[in-house]
């Protein structure tokens, strides 16, 4: 197995997170982890400079797994992806973990805040130590839809997937679709026929 190097880059997010979680020592702690061999902190690590400064530590520490520790993922994973990419890193030997939502939104005493941004940073270390490159690819893929259940439910899925211009495929077990209101006699209110 290689020689795992491991980058743990905080991010301050403002006062989105340090107002609550004790940035320094959190990263004093991170420092410690197995195979973390730079640990730092930055006002916005998204930011051009923070970016530029996981950049320049993957080439100046030879690192080949960074961990962010920021806000949501959904926000800027695929950043922070493209960043490790530029440094010549495989963008899927990266893994970020959300210290923001998760930890310094929803806990207002600062001790216990710390102590979760740690375990959530521990366990993102841990899991990106494990990661293997992965290249993209694109598959082929049909566009049809299979729909189980000729229930209402079912027959009104499998119109609207077809008013999309898409093959519908609907299964039924029974002999005939329309499931349990087939079997009324009149609906309510209108007392229209079921069928």
């Amino acid at each position: 197995m290689e020689d795992v190097r491991i980058g743990v880059y905080v991010c301050q997010c403002g006062s989105n997170i340090s107002a609550v979680v004790k940035i320094d020592d959190l990263v004093e702690r991170v420092a410690d982890l197995p195979h973390v061999v730079v640990a730092r902190d930055h006002g916005y690590m998204c930011s051009g400079s923070g970016q530029e400064m996981i950049q320049a530590d993957i080439q100046r520490h030879n690192l080949n797994r960074v961990v962010v520790a920021s806000c949501t993922p959904r926000m800027h994973e695929s950043t922070f992806q493209r960043t490790v990419e530029k440094a010549g890193l495989n963008r899927y030997l990266f893994e970020m973990t959300n210290i923001r939502e998760h930890v310094s939104w929803v806990i207002s005493d600062s001790r216990k805040a710390t102590d979760k941004a740690y375990r959530l940073i521990r366990a993102a270390v841990a899991r990106v130590a494990l990661h293997a490159p992965l290249e993209a690819r694109q598959e082929p893929v049909t566009e049809a839809a299979l729909v189980v259940g000729g229930g209402i439910a079912g027959i009104q899925s499998a119109l609207a997937i077809a008013e999309m211009g898409y093959q519908v495929y609907l299964v039924e077990r029974e002999p005939s679709i329309g499931g349990k209101m087939a079997q009324l006699n009149k609906t309510f209110p209108t007392l229209d026929c079921s069928t």
